[in-house]
């Protein structure tokens, strides 16, 4: 049916209950159910289940222990020292905004000479380019800090070392040797994957950019704490790359986890005048804030700037010291994200014409590349993001320049084509890209996402050797799209001391999911009734033989025909404290159903 033919129907993988849950739940104080969640993540002793409930700031891991940050701070102080031009160069992401804006403030605290270049998304493209290396060598730069990037750039580094600009990279990106050289040309490289021991090796350009400006902010303090200023800042700094490292979908357990943690708490206090435009702006003010929030509400704003026009603008939000100007700027980025939503929808609707058009969705295919005239740089990796999401296959999306549309031959050829490119669990990105790298201009990222660009010409045959490498490297299993279900449990279990019990593994990622859970043989207590502006989501009550819950279902308004249909069907649903008029009850967020 039809109905059916909107989402693709999701494999249920159920974990195992655990007998150790109860000891671990009374020796932790909490309930069986939370602790069922903990096993599955791997955590089985009350040390850990105390870390993971309750982390503290002190757990960071020292930011002497960062493979390479010693000579960086060396480094570093000569330059403030000998009042050295120093310009920070970052991408053009949340993560990339948020590192440059952490290590320009503090560098500005010390006195420090200090600038910061983001490279334009669709003029320059990702990563350090050599043109910009000869802007910021003219403009006197005697020192260039890349944050979030730089790691793959070997032809920059080079060039840099030409012009007499001495380079520190930090990054986090995937290390990618090109022939003889491991590493680019550097006075000092800051990577977490140079020392496999380093215990966080998932860690965001924003972590690696805060443990650097930590380790400055030591090298210039006598004694045990830091100096006044130095230290409110470093603890300002904490939201800043919190945001970076929920934003870039790192995995939220262990440091990461401890430092999101402990930056959205302080996120709401923040006395950064743009984090404060921003909650205004948002209607953020007051509420109590978690990975969603900027997941979904902050970073796009942030990546707006960057996506529709410069990401300049949102480091000097981050950096302002103007109320003023910092909600100027709010205002116009939110504008901006509207536009970029806009964008969005109409290349989602494009890019699924084209794949149906041409059987793209055939079970038999297992990778999607495609390519559109004129489709936004800057939005092309979200629309990405949700075709992942619907046929859980690796995306490559393609922007295609307007200049194509000339028949001048020899214009084609010279056509580069620009995309971002979206993985699934078990397939990494980079290596399916390097496999086809001769047919590639460049591309730099992780096994989970990345970007690219082409000639327009080699773009169906670099389509052809993806699809080739990525059926060598995918089953059938593969590309069906799972959910984890944490259990299967009645309705009554869902009292609201346990729900909002359960917050406490907050906040949620990659690595960390806010946990699902299902109930079998569920029935409607009511009938669904459609909502919203095209009717696109259904509000539905539901019962078992122990309780009724009420829920709704986004993006599951065609369902309600087939469920007015059958008796009895299960549900799979993330359950959520909705406080509404006063009122404080439980309801669930439906995920999936079967019928």
């Amino acid at each position: 049916m039809l109905v059916w033919a909107q989402r693709q129907k999701k494999e249920w993988f159920v974990k195992p209950p655990n007998n150790g849950c109860q000891e671990l739940a009374r020796s932790l104080n909490v309930s069986p159910l939370l602790t069922q969640i903990l096993t599955n993540r791997g955590i089985t002793s009350y040390e850990q289940g105390n870390v993971f409930l309750r982390p503290k700031l002190t757990d960071l891991i020292e930011p002497d222990r960062m493979p390479g940050i010693q000579p960086a701070v060396e480094r570093i102080k000569s330059a403030l020292k000998n009042d050295e031009k120093i310009t920070i160069y970052g991408d053009y992401d949340v993560d990339g905004i948020t590192s440059v804006s952490i290590l320009w403030q503090v560098l500005k605290l010390l006195g420090g000479n200090v600038d910061y270049y983001i490279p334009h998304r669709i003029d320059e493209g990702y990563g350090l380019n050599t043109e910009a290396i000869e802007s910021l060598a003219k403009s006197g730069t005697n020192l260039l800090i890349t944050v979030d990037c730089g790691v793959t750039a070997f032809e920059s580094a080079e060039l840099a070392n030409q012009l007499g600009v001495e380079l520190i990279i930090t990054d986090h990106h995937q290390i990618i040797e090109q022939a003889n050289n491991k590493l680019p040309h550097a006075c000092a490289i800051v990577h977490p994957a140079l020392d496999k021991s380093y215990p966080n090796q998932d860690s965001a350009g924003a972590m690696v950019a805060f443990k650097l400006a930590w380790a400055i902010a030591n090298a210039f303090t006598s004694g045990a704490r830091l100096q006044p200023e130095l230290r409110e800042f470093m603890l300002s700094a904490t939201s800043l790359a919190a945001m970076g490292t929920i934003a870039d979908v790192v995995d939220l357990r262990g440091e990461n986890r401890i430092l999101a943690s402990y930056g959205l708490k302080a996120l709401p206090e923040s006395k950064l005048f743009g984090i404060q435009a921003l909650l205004e702006t948002l209607g953020l003010i007051g509420q109590k804030l978690d990975s969603f929030h900027i997941g979904f509400r902050l970073a796009p704003m942030l990546n707006a700037a960057g996506r529709m026009g410069h990401a300049r603008l949102a480091v000097e939000l981050l950096t302002s010291d103007s109320m003023t100007r910092s909600m100027q700027i709010a205002e116009y980025l939110k504008g901006q994200n509207d536009l970029r939503q806009k964008c969005e929808r109409k290349i989602f609707k494009e890019a699924c014409d084209i794949m149906v058009k041409r059987n793209m969705i055939h079970p038999d295919r297992k990778s999607i590349v495609l390519a559109g005239d004129n489709w936004h740089i800057g939005v092309v990796g979200i629309v990405a993001s949700r075709i992942v999401d619907k046929y859980h296959r690796p995306t490559i999306l393609l922007g295609i320049p307007s200049v194509k549309k000339n028949d001048d031959a020899d214009n084609v050829e010279n056509v580069v084509a620009q995309g971002s490119a979206r993985s699934i669990p078990g397939f990494c990105m980079i290596s399916g890209l390097k496999a086809c790298e001769k047919h590639l201009n460049t591309f730099g990222g992780h096994k989970m996402a990345a970007g690219v660009t082409i000639d327009f010409s080699k773009i169906e045959h670099f389509a052809e050797k993806f699809e080739e490498y990525a059926k060598q490297n995918l089953e059938d299993k593969d590309i069906v799209s799972k959910l984890e279900i944490e259990a299967i449990a009645p309705l009554s279990n869902f009292r609201l001391e346990t729900v909002k019990e359960l917050q406490m593994l907050g906040p949620f990622g990659e690595g960390n999911p806010e946990p699902v859970f299902a109930t079998k043989g569920v029935r409607l207590a009511s009938p669904p009734k459609r909502v919203g502006v095209n009717g696109d989501h259904l509000q539905l009550v539901i019962s078992d033989n122990t309780a009724t819950l009420r829920g709704i279902g986004f993006r599951f308004g065609k369902y309600e025909k087939k469920l007015l249909e059958c008796e009895f069907f299960d549900v799979a649903y993330q359950p959520q404290i909705n406080n509404f008029n006063g009122n404080t009850n439980v309801e669930f967020n439906l995920v999936d159903i079967h019928i």
